[in-house]
């Protein structure tokens, strides 16, 4: 049984989830939804985001969990609460098809303090 962490403000990175992990889980497997309401991320925009999950994906658990603060430290938290044995997020900030240029700082502050692997997937 893995726990595997999707990170989402969007439907779009939500979508882009689903596609990755179509065909990787099994029926036991629980997919954690979390969606964390900041300044820029209003609340229907997060709620939009988790019903994706629950639509997209039948084989699973969903669970979703909806958090305000600042995005890294939330995931974070979660993932360890939660025993999360993967992390799946979108690259919101910088351009994946430009060589040298950056990820954005929720991506940047994942990598370097989790012990998780983390996904970061193109939206």
């Amino acid at each position: 049984m893995r726990r595997v962490l999707v990170a989402t403000a969007s439907v779009h990175t939500t979508a882009a989830a689903c596609d990755y992990l179509d065909g990787r889980l099994d029926s036991d497997d629980t997919v954690v939804v979390l969606t964390v309401e900041d300044d820029a991320v209003a609340g229907r925009d997060a709620g939009d985001a988790a019903n994706v999950a629950r639509t997209r994906l039948f084989e699973p658990t969903i669970e979703t969990i909806t958090r305000e603060g600042v995005p890294a430290t939330e995931i974070q938290a979660v993932a360890e609460q939660d025993e999360i044995d993967e992390i799946l997020l979108g690259q919101v900030r910088g351009d994946p098809d430009v060589a040298g240029d950056a990820p954005g700082s929720t991506v940047r502050q994942l990598l370097s303090e989790t012990d998780r692997p983390v996904v970061v997937l193109p939206v």
